[in-house]
């Protein structure tokens, strides 16, 4: 059987985003993912983010057909993951970072997956020096680290040219050279129009790494959207009565927050709406200005306190 003389080619116009439609997940009387709807945006990274038991494993297995939601629906390109007319051509992933033999090497663990793929061997040898992995091939990948174990699933993922990638973790226990690596290919592939969903607690380097964000939280949505729209959608105030405005501005709708002394950081409200009901009230201000957070502050803006429950859903962590 002749194998094809290259990685599968699709036409350019083909996308494939990823929609979670409404999707519930529980297992007995647990509730792990609770009426979840989000898209993911070819030509875009996106990151998936919420603390340990929020979701995000179960909800990633539910868009590769390793667990059936209990209503709802997830596609990608417009069709369940199983309804793909070639699903490992189409959708690369990584969610377990041990999925090898210990005993095999890992270029040999690649190979097998290149011949149950039709992919060109010489395929192998390109992606073990994409993630730079090629220096430890033919030792048995029992005996990687973390982070190397990281690479070759990585490199698994990335075998057969896929046009949307799914991963879990996969900045976890790399070095910042590994990370590195990881954000120029997978920011990359985003630039050719590809499909990319990546899952972190890294915040800092998903600050620089996505496009998009999407929390969650106990199972459900907490906000999604442009990480520099959701960074940027706060105000500075500095005011010489700020307990008053600070009154003012919540009667205006707006959400207020106070970190500083005289110090108020505002969403909900325009500069221009902060202004006039700071003048209507009579406040002096001294500082108005666009506020951005960094994504731990965001992170942590809008999952409160969970992200140190930990245990909060054990069904998950099974």
């Amino acid at each position: 059987m002749n194998q094809p003389s290259g990685p599968r080619t699709r036409p350019k116009s083909q996308s494939y985003p990823i929609s979670v439609e409404h999707v519930t997940k529980s297992y007995g009387g647990a509730t792990a993912v609770d009426d979840l709807s989000f898209v993911v945006t070819p030509g875009r990274v996106t990151g998936f983010l919420g603390p340990n038991g929020a979701g995000k494993s179960t909800t990633m297995k539910i868009m590769l057909g390793l667990a059936a939601p209990t209503s709802g629906r997830s596609t990608i390109g417009g069709l369940a993951y199983a309804e793909l007319a070639d699903p490992t051509g189409t959708v690369g992933t990584s969610v377990e970072s041990d999925a090898f033999h210990p005993g095999r090497s890992g270029r040999n663990h690649l190979r097998i997956l290149a011949d149950a793929t039709a992919t060109p061997l010489e395929r192998v040898d390109e992606v073990l020096e994409m993630v730079e992995l090629s220096a430890a091939a033919n030792r048995n990948a029992g005996t990687y680290s973390l982070g190397m174990k990281q690479r070759l699933g990585l490199a698994a993922a990335l075998l057969c040219d896929p046009p949307v990638l799914v991963l879990d973790e996969p900045g976890n226990g790399l070095d910042p050279q590994g990370i590195r690596t990881l954000r120029n290919l997978l920011r990359s592939r985003a630039a050719d129009g590809n499909t990319v969903l990546v899952s972190s607690h890294l915040l800092g380097e998903v600050e620089h790494l996505a496009d998009d964000v999407v929390i969650v939280n106990e199972g459900r949505l907490v906000t999604q959207g442009s990480l520099a729209d959701l960074r940027q959608s706060a105000s500075l105030v500095r005011a010489a009565s700020p307990h008053a405005l600070q009154a003012a501005l919540e009667a205006a709708g707006g959400v207020v927050e106070s970190n500083q002394p005289d110090t108020l950081v505002v969403r909900g409200l325009s500069l221009d709406e902060i202004g006039e009901n700071a003048f209507r009230a009579g406040i002096a201000l001294y500082e108005l200005s666009h506020h951005t957070d960094s994504l731990e502050d965001r992170f942590f803006a809008w999952t409160g306190d969970a992200a140190d429950r930990t245990q909060s859903n054990t069904k998950e962590d099974q």
